[in-house]
């Protein structure tokens, strides 16, 4: 049966921890917007104890942008909660993210924190956010390097203290498919209430794997799947979200998984972001990238031009783009010159084509 997956959009957070990306407060009012219009469950729309500005767009975005759950990031501190509290409680869909590092290094040479001493925070936090939210997401940092029946104890800590999103986040890009998948399966036989919350994840792109292991959480129990537009993030980025839609829109019958994006206004979205992060798309960039819909060599021209199918497969309208091109290279072949000087205007033969 089909499931359906929430897209949790993390532009304006995450994606602005990227070097060199600043967002002014009506950008990202703007691109909340945006974001929500295109389909997104959730936006996080920042982390307000970190600066006045932040805190300010969070507030606004919480009661401006009202088509979209709008949820504030906080460390496992009383006055991180306290500033998303005070941004977004009274907010029409305001929500709230708690997180605090569960692995080894994390808890060793950052938190200087024993399994215990997190523990007791992961209890005492969410329950204190859960008083003033509804509904409280928690994230145990750098969960695919935790040991995995630490992060068991810690999630079930967390869902008992009032949490009903867990998100597992791949903060540093470190895991694979197979073992992101295990994982989850793991977690499914050890936290008897997995199935009454939703189960996320925040993957990062340092191996290059981000989207394909979000795609493969889906197979093994998350219904919610965080990143950014164009991938934008810490070091080589998130999961992009136009990557993950595209995917389940081309493989539904793999995936068998449903979603609110509107495909169709992805390139538009795209763009607007790549504009504001000042960060060019690359012209491979999957989905919206300029060389995606672009064919140059011979055999794929003629493919192309005989059946659009033989080498794409979506088409360009549906993600937005206009049309398709062949341009003409080195390596371009009779066939695409034969239709190029025919809409110029010149009809030519084989024979002349030779």
């Amino acid at each position: 049966m089909s499931k359906m997956i929430q897209f949790f959009d993390t532009t304006l957070r995450d994606g602005e921890q990227t070097i060199g990306v600043n967002f002014s407060i009506e950008d990202k009012i703007m691109l909340a917007q945006k974001i929500a219009d295109w389909g997104a469950d959730v936006i996080e729309a920042g982390f307000p104890v970190a600066s006045e500005n932040d805190f300010n767009a969070v507030r606004r975005i919480g009661q401006e942008v009202t088509n979209c759950n709008v949820i504030g990031l906080a460390r496992c501190v009383k006055k991180d909660i306290d500033a998303v509290i005070k941004a977004l409680t009274d907010a029409p869909h305001g929500q709230i993210h708690v997180f605090i590092a569960t692995s080894p290094i994390h808890r060793e040479s950052k938190l200087h924190m024993t399994q215990e001493q997190v523990i007791e925070k992961i209890q005492a936090c969410v329950s204190y956010a859960r008083q003033h939210f509804d509904h409280v997401e928690f994230s145990p940092e750098d969960a695919t390097r935790t040991e995995w029946n630490f992060l068991v104890k810690a999630v079930r800590t967390a869902i008992a203290a009032g949490a009903e999103v867990i998100n597992i986040p791949d903060t540093t890009g470190y895991t694979n498919p197979d073992e992101f998948g295990a994982l989850f399966d793991y977690l499914k036989k050890n936290i008897p209430e997995f199935d009454r919350v939703t189960f996320s994840v925040h993957c990062h792109n340092d191996l290059g794997m981000a989207t394909a292991n979000a795609l493969e959480s889906i197979r093994h129990g998350a219904t919610r799947i965080e990143g950014t537009i164009n991938g934008i993030g810490e070091r080589a980025g998130n999961t992009a979200l136009e990557e993950v839609a595209a995917a389940m829109y081309v493989r539904h019958d793999f995936y068998q998984a449903e979603n609110h994006v509107d495909l169709k206004k992805t390139y538009e979205l795209a763009k607007l972001v790549s504009q504001k992060a000042k960060m060019p798309l690359p012209h491979n960039k999957p989905i919206t990238g300029t060389n995606v819909f672009s064919h140059e060599s011979g055999i794929h021209q003629d493919g192309f031009l005989k059946n659009h199918a033989t080498y794409e497969i979506l088409t360009p309208q549906s993600v937005g783009v206009a049309h398709s091109s062949i341009p003409l290279g080195k390596l371009s072949g009779s066939h695409a010159v034969a239709v190029k000087l025919a809409e110029i205007g010149y009809q030519v033969t084989k024979a002349d084509m030779k």
